[in-house]
Formats: structure tokens, sequence, C-alpha cells
């Protein structure tokens, strides 16, 4: 199947669902057509993600040790630091991309506390289960509902340009043509 087959189909079934009834696109729907892919190209890789799962449930020894686990967790904490820096920064500027960059965090301390807790040896594991419900946890929650409220906010300022949009249009309509006959 040629990329061409592949793009008419992501099309097809791009079609059959309508873009969400949400403020923005009322203003303006992103119809670039990698979005308009992504959709059908996702879901497809979320089905083919089922079996993956149940193989790898299934195949994976109970008990693996890596050469390089410190710098496994080194690296994703450094990733976790860059996520909730961004999320500073991006709060610290009253920024719309708070909501990625929270988004983005929230997910990682998630993932964070899920291996801090499954990898951790049985001597530790108390330890690790505390720290993923006092800290990471809240934290995640944290940004997410920062993600939200960035959202919002995003919302109301389209609603709010898009008011100024139509009184403007107005007053122009009433105004008449102006120009010299």
């Amino acid at each position: 199947m040629r990329i061409g087959s592949w793009a008419r189909a992501a099309d097809r079934v791009d079609d059959l669902i309508p873009p969400a009834q949400e403020l923005g696109n009322e203003v303006l729907v992103d119809d670039h057509w990698m979005v308009r892919a992504a959709g059908p190209v996702f879901a497809l890789l979320s089905l083919l993600f089922i079996p993956w799962i149940a193989f790898i449930a299934l195949k994976l020894p109970s008990r693996e040790l890596s050469r390089h686990y410190d710098l496994a967790w080194a690296g994703f904490d450094v990733m976790v630091l860059i996520a909730l820096a961004s999320t500073a920064y991006f709060a610290l500027r009253r920024s719309r991309y708070l909501t990625t960059a929270a988004t983005a965090a929230g997910t990682m301390l998630i993932v964070d506390a899920w291996f801090d807790v499954l990898t951790s040896p049985y001597r530790d594991r108390l330890v690790a289960l505390i720290f993923a419900f006092a800290i990471e946890l809240p934290l995640a929650a944290v940004c997410w509902w920062l993600s939200q409220q960035t959202q919002a906010i995003a919302e109301k300022r389209i609603a709010a340009i898009e008011r100024i949009t139509a009184r403007r249009a107005e007053r122009e309509a009433s105004a008449g043509p102006t120009g010299a006959d």
C-alpha cells in the first residue's frame, strides 16, 4: 500500500468523526493533513499496542539485571527535572505553553511513581509508596489541574477575541461604506 492509499484511508476515517464542538474550533479548525492523519494513525497504533502488551506481560522475565539501570533512572529524572522546570517557567510567564509542559510533567511524575514502586527492593518499597502518595502523585494532580486551568483560560481568550471581532464587524457594518465617490 502506497502513502497515497494510506492518506486516503486516513481521510475516510477522519471524515467519519467531525471536529470537536469546542470554542477554538469555532474560530479555526486545524485541517493540516498531519493533524487529520494523526487520529486514525494513533487509533491503529493503540489497537496494535494491545497484543504487544500481552506479549510483554507473558514473555518478559519477572526479574532482569540491567547494566545501565543507574543511568536509565538518572536520565529519566533529568527529563522529569526538565518537565518541572518548563512548567515553572511557563507558569511564571503565564504562557499558553503551560498546558503542554504541565501535562508532560504530570504524566512523567505518574510514570516515575509507578516504576519507583514496582522496581524498588522489598525493603525500600514503603519509602517508594510514601514518596508516590505524598509527593509524586499529588504533584502530578497539580500539574494536570494547571493544564486544565490553562486550557480553560485559552478558551476564554478565544471567546473574548471572538466577541471583540464580532462587535468590530457590527460597528463597521453600521457605519456604512467609507470612501469618497
